[in-house]
């Protein structure tokens, strides 16, 4: 995929109005630090457009990137935050339910685990989710880099297991430094715009 322009073109806070857009959406969701922003630069393909953090819950609105004046990345807020109020967290999850409620052009749902760990019980909780909003999320599995090569297929099988994931489901081992996995990520996005197109009007 060729990146030719990028926008931040809305922020969204938890009393903010959700933009109606006409392009497909792509959203991205993931516990804090587990490299969300750093994924979405690299989809981007640009060093630091989304802001990276060792901050946890650095975002705290959903901020809606439009990519090539064709379709956006959505980044949701972090969940799992260690310095955050539980009332502050009920507060960012109604307003990511209220958008996966209200949206009619989010395509997919991207969720980010760490592939070096299994997953823990606030992933499966977003996973569980997500099934239960009517969407099935492709699982990116992040910093592959941190791992030896010979570690990856146990890795991805107990992620797969943790998740309770099918042989169906999409679930994507991804590296930040070496952007493996970009390629597979930017050509499932295309895919299902192309998909989209050819649906009648």
């Amino acid at each position: 995929m060729i990146i030719k322009s990028v926008n931040l073109e809305t922020v969204c806070g938890v009393t903010s109005t959700l933009p109606v857009n006409e392009k497909p959406e792509f959203a991205f969701a993931g516990k804090s630090n587990v490299g969300k922003s750093s994924l979405i630069n690299a989809l981007m393909n640009r060093k630091s457009y989304a802001r990276t953090s060792a901050q946890p819950g650095k975002t705290q609105t959903i901020n809606f990137y439009n990519i090539n004046d064709s379709f956006y990345y959505v980044d949701l807020p972090g969940y799992g935050y260690a310095k955050v109020s539980q009332s502050e967290k009920e507060k960012w999850g109604a307003m990511v339910e209220r958008y996966l409620h209200r949206s009619r052009q989010l395509c997919q749902i991207f969720l980010l685990v760490d592939i070096r760990h299994e997953p823990g019980n606030n992933d499966k909780m977003m996973y569980d989710w997500i099934l239960h909003n009517g969407y099935r999320p492709v699982i990116i599995a992040t910093k592959l880099d941190k791992l030896n090569r010979s570690q990856v297929q146990k890795q991805v099988k107990q992620m797969r297991a943790g998740l309770g994931l099918s042989q169906e489901d999409w679930l994507i081992p991804f590296s930040a430094e070496t952007k493996q996995g970009r390629e597979e990520i930017w050509s499932l996005i295309e895919e299902t715009c192309d998909k989209r197109e050819a649906l009648p009007q």
